[in-house]
């Protein structure tokens, strides 16, 4: 009998419930926790030992369904075979130079290929860094030098990133932001069109529309345009709870930008390349942005990130004004240039759309059955389900969500939450699942619901 199929008959399926963690996993979190800061959190005390498309298995032989997909980074689902077959194929050619010292083919292929697939009409350029924080700095930076202006407008519930000048951007403050300050002092904040908790009984339009207003309200009394240099947005607010504005928040904000000489940067870290049924989230609404950022899902599971810049804007920063050692490195550019090449080939973005109605309905279903269920929202394959315990109130459900996904984790699912109120439940599955392990997920995330539900 092979070592795999002893795991596999120790180990539990997909549905069984499971301890957790298992004794292997167990060994290795003893090892995380004396060598690694408790800073670093985790979702499921499990080590993977492998995965393949929205399948995993842990060191201990048990099944899950994955519906993080590594916070939206898998798109293209575990181990794709393009994506593999392309980093095994450029490390053996060579691992490293610094483009800045030896060029190489694979980065200026990707960058060509980004500035053909990302919306607007204009020349773009494109550069390229390791995490998404460093691209969302690049594109502040860049934005800063081309108007001569220093203020940022971000939102309300906005995650971009953990470095001193992101975090500043980033708006919960618990976990993400406490002890670390000072930041920078030229963020300015407004709320972010969030229509299930929009306040003085508007509808999703109009309040979308209230928080236009309340920037260029601002503009005539506290905040002067004329010192503002950008406004950053995520298309589909990720970590703030999965929200998915309505068309006239973004069509808003892009006609700010133009009455009012600001550049518009679309943070598509999380809901880029292909997770929202269309490449980026920003053409679902019809607008392009200046400066467009893209991490996670553009790697296919290697490390990399882009900005991608109207060349008007990037060509007034002088030679060695951007840059990095690591930034763009070879086997990462090759299997983003396979990941992009995966989505386009299989069909990946109606896909995505395909199964986002499917799971979107079943959801919507729970909803009409389980009063903890107060929302359900979102495109794609990036949906969010607020849970709340009165329908009335809205009192947020935190304490639910956290045992929900605890007992999801037991019997097979990866699922995660997000939102300051910490009751959102995301799903954000590989687009290449199957529509039975769709399924199946739904079916073990149903019945927990219905357990908890009865608790309340």
């Amino acid at each position: 009998m092979s070592e795999r199929t002893k795991r596999m008959n120790t180990g539990k399926k997909i549905g069984e419930e499971r301890a957790l963690p298992g004794e292997k996993s167990a060994e290795l979190l003893g090892l995380r926790n004396e060598y690694i800061p408790k800073a670093l959190f985790q979702i499921v005390p499990i080590f993977i030992a492998r995965g393949k498309g929205a399948l995993v298995e842990d060191v201990d032989g048990n099944e899950y369904i994955d519906f993080a997909a590594g916070i939206a980074v898998l798109n293209t689902g575990h181990c794709h075979e393009k994506i593999v077959s392309a980093v095994k194929e450029q490390a053996d050619k060579y691992l490293h130079t610094a483009f800045n010292v030896l060029m190489y083919e694979p980065y200026v292929r990707l960058a060509k290929k980004l500035t053909e697939i990302t919306p607007g009409s204009f020349q773009k350029q494109v550069i390229f860094k390791n995490s998404g924080s460093e691209a969302i700095e690049d594109a502040v930076k860049i934005a800063r030098s081309y108007t001569g202006k220093k203020g940022i407008i971000a939102f309300e519930g906005a995650f971009h990133g953990r470095t001193q000048l992101t975090a500043a951007l980033t708006s919960q403050v618990k976990n993400y932001k406490f002890g670390f300050g000072p930041f920078d002092p030229y963020v300015q904040r407004f709320p972010y069109a969030y229509g299930y908790r929009a306040p003085f009984g508007l509808t999703d339009v109009e309040y979308a529309e209230y928080c236009v207003k309340r920037i260029e309200d601002s503009f005539k009394s506290y905040i002067a345009p004329e010192e503002t240099a950008a406004i950053i947005f995520e298309p589909l607010l990720g970590e703030g709870g999965y929200i998915l504005p309505p068309a006239e928040f973004v069509k808003g904000l892009r006609r700010l930008c133009d009455d009012y000489s600001l550049v518009l940067i679309a943070d598509e870290i999380q809901t880029g390349v292909g997770r929202t049924g269309k490449m980026w989230a920003v053409e679902h609404f019809n607008v392009a942005p200046d400066i467009l950022v893209a991490s996670k899902g553009l790697g296919g599971g290697t490390v990399i990130a882009a900005t991608v810049v109207r060349k008007d804007m990037v060509d007034v920063i002088g030679v060695g004004g951007l840059g990095g050692t690591l930034g763009g490195n070879p086997i990462s550019c090759a299997a983003a240039l396979k990941a992009i090449e995966a989505i386009e080939q299989e069909k990946l973005l109606d896909r995505a759309t395909e199964l986002g109605k499917i799971a979107k309905a079943r959801l919507e279903s729970m909803k009409g059955k389980y009063t903890i269920i107060g929302d359900v929202r979102g495109i794609g394959l990036s949906i969010g389900i607020e849970l709340v315990k009165n329908r009335e109130t809205k009192e947020p459900a935190a304490k639910e969500t956290g045992e929900i996904l605890g007992r999801c984790h037991a019997r097979g699912l990866i699922i995660m939450s997000c939102g300051a109120l910490k009751n959102i439940i995301r799903l954000m599955p590989p687009i290449v699942i199957k529509e039975n392990e769709l399924e199946k997920g739904l079916v073990i995330l149903e019945a927990v619901i219905r357990e908890v539900n009865e608790t309340i």
